[in-house]
């Protein structure tokens, strides 16, 4: 998928493909033969109506334009290197454009049989014949039923024990029809193998291979496996599954939003990597479904209940809160202000089984034994294979692209670059930091005196809302500036790092890329939620940031409302960002291909031309899908306990993500190249570090941000004997307990003002502790240190128990497995005893067959 490959030349052996040889002419005569289109759109056969295409190269024909001879030469020698190695070829010349080429590829039986054993391939060797186990829900199947794609347009397919397929025991597997024994996916899988491994240049012991390349040169416009039919309109030809059709109507269409996703039909159709991405998607956004109720719950009852909270009754109080002045927010232009100017921020500020489900899909996509020796080595490895070393397995020597210390230095280097990438993320945050108390002196000074003629909004729009809100914007141009500068880096870093397959790439791409998005996205929610307003001294006394900026102080609130500020503009710009970027780009340039390349509407244009006007599939593949979802599972559990209604925003995004992501795949990109995958890769760990570092989150945002501790240490200790005055536990005198008192006289602005409030436990002036912390502080701190241990262990705990008494893989599954084992073992057993049976017929005579088990 990602082509490294640089024009300097290195001496290597390259891994043989299986010899499947025929006798070719000479290479100026072997380009592939062309055929005029047969007039049958939807056919995907060649001319003669027998040969299935299963991949499709385009490209510019050169006697009709004026390039490099060279190209000429690596095509045709890519054609002869196909056919040699018993690959069918046809060409065909563009109906809307004439300088077009497309070269159809076609895979004999025998291709098929030999490339199915190298890649490890599992195949049906007969039915399953363990019964399956009957819900105890089926009483609601007249219910439910009706939330599933419809039998009659999706059937069931029969369920096969499977192997991996070896030619030798052929009579062994379950072959009902040779044309139907390899789907299509599986077909496009084994072409692209060969192509991205079919040389076109050697000059001695240097060897270039790989289509990748000759995309990337321009030798090559386009390299894919064909689409079965237009998704809106069922195809002509008896032969056709339309399966892109069905799946367009029964999981794309909006009319199917509310039904389950067909993920049988999308792994057949696509292969297993899609498919498994769409599970977890779906398990995901259940999850969020039940997640979401709860946030709900909590938003609907804290909306209900604020009208009664003490805090915001007694902020809001004239007689309270508007007599309590408060200490100016800043040195010089900032004035003393009124408690109750906050009235409207404190009223908003108070408003394991994904396993068990991969293990069942693991076994009914044949993907629970994908060892790491069925997935090859990818091209751009094998082309730098020029050291050699003692496989440490098989004790035999071995080619690979670098010496062990070459490998600690591309590591070196690969870890040096995150660190001064996050290093630099870390710089952008404090330049927002210093932003925001900058800019809060002007809003302080300039705001109110600008909003006189817009009265009704002059209560919301304060000095600390706007500059959040601004600084929410900043960020959020920032982060999305370092993801397209870093992303390029990424991938470099990665390709010179040269992993050996494909599923090592991946992984060593996401963890680049999700430790930088990481820290790039959250870092400056981690801030507000855990840095802002904790250390700022108090009047007389402040904290300076470089020596200049004051430290910004929380609104007396908390921090709560600016973090749900942060959340919401990141979050919300994050996903118009994604719709723009992934949907309507490619409708757009879709559209824009269409018109520039329309023809007229008497001309018939065949599958594999409509096909070319689609875009292609990116290099990263589902990466960025992967990224989006796992950055926003981290904001919904990060700091879902500071934005209850993240996980309803999350829901809403997620449901209409699934079906704007299969619209996408169906209707605007060419087909994907089927792909194997057991799992989610280096995502799955991933989640469940954020998962763990969530608990310890969301303990910390309720202990230190929020200021629910202070109450209940106020309610159950301090409102009564021998704290307090009150003769009962009550909230009453909250605000008078949380708000510190400072003498004027020992500040340097004079005023008439004989003392003013703010927002800290220390002893008042007089006192001979004066302004040093009170035992209400320590108090607050002892519970608050016990709330994140208790909790933290609490959820600990739970998670242990769960995973201990719920396995990962099904009792069920693990049945089919071992049966699955059996079978495999009795045709190998089999096979060997007639292997032993030809060898001794001829020193003993003839032998009966014995017994099969």
């Amino acid at each position: 998928m990602y082509d490294i490959m640089e024009e300097e030349e290195f001496e290597f052996e390259a891994v043989e493909l299986p010899d499947i040889t025929v006798e070719l002419p000479d290479i100026a005569c072997c380009f592939c033969p062309q055929a005029e289109f047969n007039g049958k759109s939807d056919s995907l056969f060649f001319n003669d109506g027998v040969r299935r295409i299963d991949f499709v190269l385009v490209y510019e024909d050169e006697d009709m334009k004026e390039i490099d001879k060279n190209r000429t030469f690596q095509k045709r020698k890519v054609s002869a290197s196909l056919m040699k190695m018993g690959m069918e070829l046809e060409a065909a010349r563009s109906v809307s454009d004439e300088k077009l080429l497309f070269v159809k590829v076609h895979m004999p039986w025998d291709v098929l049989c030999t490339y199915a054993e190298v890649l490890h391939i599992k195949l049906p060797i007969q039915p399953n014949d363990l019964s399956t186990t009957s819900s105890p829900f089926n009483f609601l199947s007249c219910i439910t039923r009706h939330f599933y794609p419809s039998e009659d347009l999706i059937a069931k397919e029969t369920e096969y024990f499977t192997a991996p397929f070896e030619k030798d025991r052929l009579e062994y597997f379950y072959v009902k029809d040779r044309d139907l024994f390899f789907t299509p996916s599986m077909r496009s899988r084994m072409a692209y193998y060969i192509l991205s491994r079919a040389p076109y240049e050697v000059r001695g012991n240097i060897k270039k291979f790989g289509v990748t390349k000759l995309l990337d040169g321009g030798v090559y416009k386009a390299a894919y496996p064909l689409h079965d039919c237009r998704f809106n309109v069922r195809s002509k030809e008896d032969e056709c599954p339309n399966e892109r059709y069905l799946l367009y109507n029964e999981w794309a269409h909006p009319k199917s939003f509310y039904k389950m996703q067909p993920l049988d039909l999308i792994r057949k159709y696509y292969g297993e990597k899609i498919g498994i991405y769409f599970a977890w998607l779906g398990f995901y956004t259940a999850m969020l479904a039940l997640a979401a109720i709860v946030g709900l719950g909590c938003f609907i009852y804290g909306y209900t209940t604020q009208e009664t909270s003490t805090w915001s009754k007694e902020v809001c109080d004239p007689l309270i809160g508007g007599n309590i002045v408060m200490c100016p927010q800043c040195d010089k232009e900032c004035t003393y202000w009124r408690l109750n100017s906050t009235c409207e921020s404190s009223k908003v500020t108070h408003a394991t089984f994904w396993k068990r489900y991969q293990a069942e899909l693991e076994y009914e996509w044949d993907t629970v034994e994908f060892l790491e020796q069925e997935e090859q080595p990818r091209p751009e490895y094998e082309a730098k294979c020029n050291h050699e070393r003692i496989n440490p397995v098989t004790r035999v020597k071995e080619k690979v692209p670098y010496t062990a210390c070459g490998r600690c230095i591309r590591v070196s280097l690969g870890i040096g670059t995150v660190l001064f990438w996050i290093v630099l993320i870390l710089a952008s945050v404090v330049a927002i930091i210093v932003y925001r108390l900058a800019v809060f002196f002007s809003f302080s000074t300039r705001l109110q005196s600008d909003l006189k003629e817009l009265e009704p909004f002059k209560e919301y729009v304060t000095a600390q809302m706007a500059t959040s809100v601004t600084a929410s914007i900043i960020s959020f141009v920032v982060i999305m500036v370092l993801n397209i500068l870093y992303e390029r880096v990424a991938i470099w870093i990665t390709d010179f790092e040269l992993p050996r397959t494909k599923t090592d790439y991946e992984n060593s791409l996401t963890l680049k890329m999700f430790l930088f998005q990481f820290v790039n996205y959250y870092s400056s929610c981690f801030y507000i939620a855990f840095a802002k307003g904790k250390v700022v001294g108090y009047p007389g006394q402040p904290v300076y940031l470089l020596g200049k900026y004051r430290n910004e102080e929380c609104d007396p609130g908390g921090c709560l409302i600016e973090l749900t500020t942060q959340l919401t503009v990141i979050m919300g710009g994050k996903a118009i960002w994604n719709n723009i970027q992934e949907v309507l780009l490619p409708w757009m340039k879709n559209l824009i291909f269409r018109y520039c390349t329309r023809v007229g509407s008497e001309k018939v244009i065949p599958r594999w031309e409509q096909d070319y006007q689609l875009q292609p599939i990116g290099k990263l593949g589902l990466f960025y899908e992967y990224l989006e979802m796992v950055i926003q599972f981290g904001f919904v559990t990060l700091f879902v306990a500071s934005f209850p209604l993240a996980p309803v925003l999350a829901l809403v995004n997620n449901l209409f993500e699934i079906r704007v992501d299969a619209w996408k795949i169906i209707t605007q990109f060419r087909r994907m190249v089927p792909e194997k995958a057991q799992d989610i890769g280096a995502w799955q760990p991933i989640l469940q570090g954020v998962a763990i570092l969530a608990v310890a989150s969301n303990a910390m945002i309720i202990a230190f941000t929020s200021d629910m501790i202070p109450r209940l240490v106020y309610y159950w200790s301090f409102s009564v004997y021998p704290y307090g005055d009150h003769s009962s536990h009550t909230m009453q005198g909250y605000i008078n307990n949380t708000l510190s008192v400072f003498d004027i006289q020992d500040f340097s602005n004079k005023i008439s003002l004989s003392y003013f409030r703010y927002r800290d436990f220390r002893y008042p002036p007089g006192h001979h502790r004066q302004y040093e912390y009170s035992i209400y502080y320590w108090h607050v701190i002892a519970a608050k240190m016990a709330f994140i241990i208790v909790v933290e262990h609490i959820v600990y705990l739970t998670k242990f128990v769960l995973s201990y008494v719920i396995p990962d893989v099904p009792y069920t599954v693990r049945e089919q497995i071992k049966r699955e084992k059996y079978l495999s073992q009795v045709i190998l057993h089999e096979t060997n005893l007639k292997l032993v049976t030809k060898r001794l017929k001829p020193l003993g005579g003839d032998y009966d067959q014995p017994n099969q088990p």
